[in-house]
């Protein structure tokens, strides 16, 4: 999957604080990574993650609908019990 160059990601900030010459390495040499495993981990966890978030977005959205939903269902409720004005 190839980098989205025109964002600047917080683990590129951290690995240039870290060490420059680390981040020339990697980024302007291509330098292959070490432990590419722990990489490809890491994309893992930060991607399941990411999907989770996306989950729980929707399903936060879905509770809000159903208590709008309810509540203008206990309003209708009131309204036929109270009868006609």
């Amino acid at each position: 999957m190839a980098k989205d160059r025109s964002l600047v990601r917080a683990s590129d900030i951290a690995s240039w604080t870290y060490c420059h010459r680390a981040w020339w390495l990697a980024h302007v040499q291509q330098a292959e990574n070490e432990n590419p495993q722990a990489l490809r981990r890491g994309d893992r966890a930060h991607q399941r993650h990411g999907a989770g978030l996306v989950r729980s977005s929707r399903l936060q959205r879905l509770g809000l609908i159903l208590v709008l939903a309810g509540l203008a269902l206990a309003i209708l409720a009131l309204l036929l019990w109270l009868g006609p004005f």
